[in-house]
């Protein structure tokens, strides 16, 4: 039996590993297609808009509420529950796209505002593709939170294998065919959609008819979504948001700095992400307890310590071959080199939110346990309002108020633990691995990263190795963590 779940494990963890790798070739693909242009612009707001809006307005939401209610009910119910929630999300993607199609025009302008005047027709038609695609992507995101409910972990992972596989087929088509690129693009993003569909139907098959009780579980009240939505939402509103001001600088700058902040958003959801999601079990087990907040001390600090190293490291190797990194992910094509450059450096200056964000992961455990996400919830609110009103520049400005926010957030959301939030913190490890950190980053500074990108990539990961080494020397926390 353990040489099952190990084995369970390991698949699921190459899957896991082998869609975002398949997200990165997607996005490669698109520069590659289209580079930073307007209608590399255009390109993005069609593939990521659908999913975006599934994964604010649902996503999240279903996770937060159905798996708990779920979690003591029998299958049939269960079965019950999600025809009953399908067809809501079903009226609401229909509604959703009916008003994206009416008001495709301003949508343009508020998504894409630096396009030309001349793109914004095509703009508008990629929109209607996006319109079409919703309501299958809100569908997805239910069948994804059934699976997690089975924990089919593979058919979950292979979900997103299955899109990316059938966009990147459309976008290598598209770039050898200029003049109705955006007709392809759309057709492979609704044959994208429905694939997934069709995948999740069948790995769903063995549950979907099942005897039991016929009625659904009782499902919460609309402020309880509301609150749910708003906690997993906000957060992707951010960068989103920060793309949005971007595009405002001329055509390409949304590809640019949807390009440079894959390079932040990789090691934050396979590291940091990661990191929080292994260590939720945990730490909410050990805060319910009876020992309670004395019990959930040593994990904690085990998941801070970890976060918060795999995040420095993270920063460590961007700041070192940012260069080399966006050039083998994006320097192909049609994308030219001054963007590259750029997506380069936005992505280093945005690397450094994850170190915030690796504490806020963790401390948001802490709040869900306690039913105090709404604070978390309002400092994102706050954070969006501000980054709104502040109206920042180019991307680079952008990714520097993104960092200043994160920052900001993460002492809210820290303060929010109670008055013991500073025993919870691993010192040796924040101090450690932030030190080596700040004394690479001075090093850069003076001497410079190499030219040659050979340079920089071994100059990454000897970075990243010792940030790891010295604190792992320093901090039993991590110590502990790494044993685990």
């Amino acid at each position: 039996m353990p040489a099952m779940f190990l084995r369970a494990g390991v698949l699921s963890l190459a899957l896991l590993l082998a869609s975002r790798v398949a997200g990165l070739l997607r996005e490669s693909a698109m520069a590659a297609a289209f580079g930073a242009s307007g209608r590399g612009d255009i390109a993005i707001l069609m593939l990521t808009l659908p999913d975006w809006l599934a994964g604010v307005l649902a996503s999240g939401a279903l996770a937060y509420v159905l798996l708990p209610a779920w979690a003591h009910e029998d299958a049939g119910r269960v079965a019950a529950t999600q025809r009953r929630v399908g067809r809501m999300l079903l009226g609401l993607g229909l509604a959703l796209a009916a008003l994206l199609a009416l008001l495709h025009g301003p949508a343009v302008a508020v998504l894409a505002g630096g396009l030309p005047q001349a793109l914004h027709p095509e703009a508008g038609r990629a929109l209607l593709w996006s319109a079409l695609a919703l309501p299958l992507a809100l569908l997805a995101s239910l069948g994804m939170t059934r699976l997690q409910h089975e924990r089919d972990f593979v058919g979950m992972y292979a979900s997103n294998l299955v899109v990316n596989g059938v966009l990147i087929a459309a976008l290598l088509v598209a770039g050898f065919a200029a003049p109705v690129a955006t007709l392809v693009v759309g057709i492979g993003l609704l044959l994208a959609m429905l694939a997934r569909l069709a995948w999740q139907y069948q790995r769903q098959r063995p549950f979907r008819r099942v005897p039991g009780l016929a009625d659904s579980t009782a499902l919460p009240a609309f402020p309880v979504w509301g609150w749910a939505a708003a906690a997993a939402g906000l957060p992707l509103a951010l960068p989103f948001v920060a793309r949005s001001l971007a595009s405002q600088q001329g055509a390409g700058a949304l590809a640019t700095f949807n390009y440079a902040w894959k390079l932040v958003e990789l090691p934050l959801l396979l590291a940091v992400q990661l990191v929080g999601t292994l260590a939720l079990g945990p730490i909410v087990q050990a805060l319910r307890s009876a020992d309670g907040e004395r019990a959930a001390a040593q994990p904690l600090r085990r998941g801070f310590a970890l976060a918060w190293t795999l995040a420095c490291a993270a920063v460590a190797g961007l700041v070192m071959a940012g260069p080399a990194i966006a050039q083998l992910l994006f320097g192909w094509g049609r994308m030219d080199a001054r963007a590259v450059e750029h997506v380069a450096q936005w992505g280093s200056l945005g690397s450094w939110s994850l170190l915030p964000q690796a504490l806020v992961t963790i401390a948001l455990a802490v709040l869900a346990a306690h039913e105090r996400m709404r604070v978390a919830v309002l400092a994102y609110a706050v954070a969006l309002v501000v980054l709104l009103l502040a109206h920042p520049g180019d991307g680079a400005h952008l990714m520097l108020w993104l960092d200043g926010l994160w920052a900001a957030m993460a002492v809210v959301v820290l303060a929010a633990l109670g008055p013991g939030w500073r025993q919870w913190l691993p010192w040796r490890a924040l101090v450690s691995a932030g030190g080596i950190l700040s004394l690479l980053q001075a090093g850069l500074l003076v001497v410079g990263r190499p030219e040659r990108h050979a340079l920089q990539w071994l100059a990454a990961a000897a970075a990243a190795a010792l940030t790891i080494a010295i604190t792992w020397w320093a901090s039993a926390d991590l110590r502990g963590a790494l044993r685990r």
